[in-house]
């Protein structure tokens, strides 16, 4: 399909503070040099801003990362999921028109979009609330005829149920999503037939369902003015809106001007214990190197990092030079957690 820009674009593009600082956080996932690869999560969270994608936008994230316009232009212009024309402020809703769902009567899904939203795609409905497309398989063919909203899956549905949807979002209600006909997941629409010795699921909602339920708002997008908006790198706040205290001292060697001032540092040691550190290369993605910046730090043993807690991890992020986000990357708390259960398993 040709994917084109909008013909009507704005003036210009520029992240909320909030957002800019999550972006750039990304990079730091990526060795240096590489801070290219962050552009669909940047660009996501364009979209996420704004709704959709502009040239601006497309182009802020360019210069942001270093990197061609053409270049950021082809990352979004080839993945569906950025949207390159206006969207509605309440929902862009995306039929699955393939095979299983054409079957199932997505044509009728779509007749309803016409009817209540505007009888072409990528074309805002004249209240500013609605959008739709269709889009390729969505991968809930056992559920069909569905579609995406916002973030999440509304399955089993007839053109009555998608026209109750929309009125209900417009409206200002988040309809439960999942299965609309009243299925757990993707079991036969006419009953159990095979074994049925099985006790139904004591969950109320399956896995997806119930995290959208205790969200309680699906269609909201991250637009930057979430307090705090939570990542790895960027500074988290408590209850009562002040930074987290820092009561750590510095680890042996540095000074708190070589230090990031971001989430919470961990506890640190002045030496292993008993002069015999846990062989942290043990940990996936721990070299060497890495293994004596942790010493430096005042790490030395699994039990330690196995307790850091998600401030604290950001911090450690913070203050790997050179090798920035890691922990999170790799993991280091599940891993160092398994590790310490295993060596207290076997001194014992």
């Amino acid at each position: 399909m040709l994917r084109r820009l909008s013909p009507i674009q704005p003036d210009s593009f520029e992240f909320t503070p909030a957002n800019l600082d999550w972006a750039r956080a990304q990079m730091t996932k990526f060795p240096e040099g590489r801070q290219q690869s962050a552009i669909i999560p940047v660009l996501w969270r364009a979209q996420e801003q704004e709704g959709w994608l502009s040239r601006p936008a497309i182009e802020y994230c360019a210069e942001l990362l270093g990197m061609a316009y053409i270049r950021a232009l082809e990352v979004a212009t080839f993945y569906f999921m950025f949207q390159l024309h206006p969207v509605g402020s309440v929902a862009n809703i995306q039929i699955c028109g393939t095979t299983t769902c054409m079957v199932c009567g997505s044509g009728d899904l779509i007749a309803v979009c016409k009817e209540k939203i505007a009888p072409q795609p990528h074309t805002v409905s004249a209240d500013g609330k609605f959008s739709w497309e269709e889009v390729e398989c969505l991968g809930a063919c056992a559920n069909a005829p569905m579609a995406q909203i916002g973030k999440d899956y509304y399955e089993d549905l007839t053109p009555e149920k998608l026209a109750q949807l929309i009125d209900a979002m417009a409206a200002g209600q988040v309809p439960l999503p999942g299965s609309q006909s009243g299925r757990y997941a993707s079991e036969p629409a006419e009953g159990q037939s095979a074994l049925t010795g099985l006790k139904p699921p004591a969950e109320q909602y399956n896995a997806s369902v119930a995290l959208a339920a205790e969200l309680g708002d699906t269609l909201k997008r991250i637009d930057g003015t979430e307090v705090p908006i939570l990542t790895p790198w960027v500074t988290s706040e408590n209850p009562e809106g002040e930074d987290a205290p820092v009561d750590t001292p510095p680890p042996p060697g540095f000074d708190d001007d070589d230090l990031a001032d971001v989430g919470r540092r961990p506890a640190a040691l002045g030496a292993a214990r008993d002069g015999n550190p846990d062989d942290l290369k043990q940990i996936n993605g721990v070299g060497p190197k890495l293994e004596e910046l942790l010493n430096s730090l005042g790490f030395y043993h699994f039990d330690q990092i196995a307790s850091w807690s998600d401030e604290e991890v950001a911090w450690v992020d913070a203050n790997l030079e050179g090798f920035k986000g890691r922990v999170t990357r790799d993991g280091w708390v599940e891993q160092a957690d398994r590790l310490a259960r295993s060596s207290e398993g076997a001194d014992s």
